[in-house]
């Protein structure tokens, strides 16, 4: 079938905030978002069915008969060949989680529809939780390494670096610059985007990727398993991050076991903690349910969504959620959720004004020489009014847990 589509499936509410701003399968985990991982094993450009909001910039294309994806399902080689192989009226499952429906007309219900059922036996990744992104970004990067290199000849290190382990494990990209630092590659693989520069005195241990255009800034410490997507600035120490693009975290502090969204901005100093002094299981606020959920993870960071912006000095609590459009400033520890769209700090909050999101924004994509353009402002509108629906609890509280 040429016609291929993503659909937002039963997880999409669980991986909230981000969902707020993008269908799951625009979600980036490895080194390529969902979408890209598809599009490019199956050389096909895809789809979207999600909210009515983000049609404008995600559309659904209809045709006769189509392929219709679950936006939570990570490519295999494998899992690609099986959707290609599905007939008019079969599915593909496993363990009762969809895959793939072959239709030839769009169902009435997607979330109840299920055709044949096919079992596929193989492995695939499928992102049923927040902390899924950063748990398992280091397969996911190992996955995208091996596929977008594949009989493809990297660029040569400059010899003013120091490479441990096999140079087979480091891909470079053209254009891409790095110069007196350290790369381990003996424990992961590292991929340099386009246009992207590591500047003098960084150690960077893989797995790790950095996108197009994006700067890894001098003297950082980068551990895997972490990604940095395009266009974006990083520095001080990052352990296990993912960084989906368009943010800056370019000054010291520190960051571990954490997914940051598009179009933020972390200040000077910034430290997000990432393990409980009792070494307890990390709970963390689930949208769904809107309580605290336990995570079954040790270690977990920090959630933020799209367009959050942060001042200098902020302190993150193990385990915190920040919503969409948030403005964060103040000495002091944050609660460990904060809703979308508030302004305020330790000292309290209040509701943001929609007039200033969209000219804080416009100006963000004004510095990347992008354009903030009716589409994106849409977007954003058609996400506060959504949030503003879901009636996202405001807790004046600075530890929650």
């Amino acid at each position: 079938m040429n016609n291929v589509i993503l659909f937002d499936d039963i997880f999409k509410e669980n991986l909230l905030p981000f969902t707020y701003t993008r269908t799951q399968s625009d979600i980036r985990i490895g080194i390529l978002t969902i979408r890209e991982k598809w599009e490019k094993r199956l050389q096909i450009k895809t789809s979207s069915i999600t909210e009515s909001y983000l049609t404008e910039k995600f559309p659904l294309h209809l045709e006769a008969n189509s392929l219709l994806i679950a936006g939570s399902v990570c490519p295999t080689d494998e899992l690609a060949e099986a959707v290609m192989q599905l007939k008019k009226g079969q599915t593909l499952c496993k363990d009762e989680i969809i895959i793939a429906h072959a239709v030839d007309s769009l169902p009435d219900d997607l979330s109840t529809y299920c055709g044949e059922k096919i079992e596929f036996k193989g492995y695939f990744l499928n992102l049923k939780q927040l902390w899924d992104i950063f748990v398992h970004n280091g397969s996911e990067l190992q996955s995208d390494f091996d596929f977008l290199t594949r009989g493809r000849k990297s660029q040569v290190l400059s010899n003013t670096n120091t490479l441990i382990g096999s140079k087979e494990n480091l891909f470079i990209e053209e254009g891409a610059v790095i110069e007196a630092s350290v790369l381990n590659v003996s424990q992961g693989k590292i991929y340099i985007g386009k246009n992207a520069e590591i500047m003098e005195g960084c150690l960077v241990r893989g797995s790790f990727s950095l996108g197009e255009n994006s700067q890894l800034k001098m003297g950082a410490k980068v551990y895997g398993s972490t990604t940095i997507g395009p266009q974006c600035k990083v520095g001080g120490e990052i352990n296990n991050v993912v960084i989906f693009g368009y943010s800056n975290k370019a000054h010291d502090g520190f960051m571990g076991n954490s997914v940051i969204g598009e179009w933020c901005n972390i200040g000077a100093d910034t430290n997000t903690s990432n393990l409980k002094n009792d070494y307890s299981e990390v709970k963390l606020w689930d949208y769904k349910s809107k309580k605290f959920q336990k995570t079954g993870q040790q270690f977990c960071g920090l959630i933020m969504g799209d367009h959050v912006k942060c001042g200098i000095n902020i302190m993150f609590n193990t385990g915190t959620v920040v919503g969409v459009g948030s403005n964060l400033f103040g000495a002091g520890y944050l609660p460990n959720f904060v809703a979308s769209f508030q302004w305020g700090g330790p000292g309290g909050f209040q509701d943001a004004r929609l007039d200033k999101i969209l000219c804080v924004a416009e100006k963000a994509f004004k510095r990347r020489h992008l354009e903030f353009d009716e589409k994106e402002k849409e977007l954003l509108m058609g996400v506060y009014n959504y949030a503003n629906k879901q009636k996202e609890p405001h807790f004046p509280n600075f530890y929650l847990i």
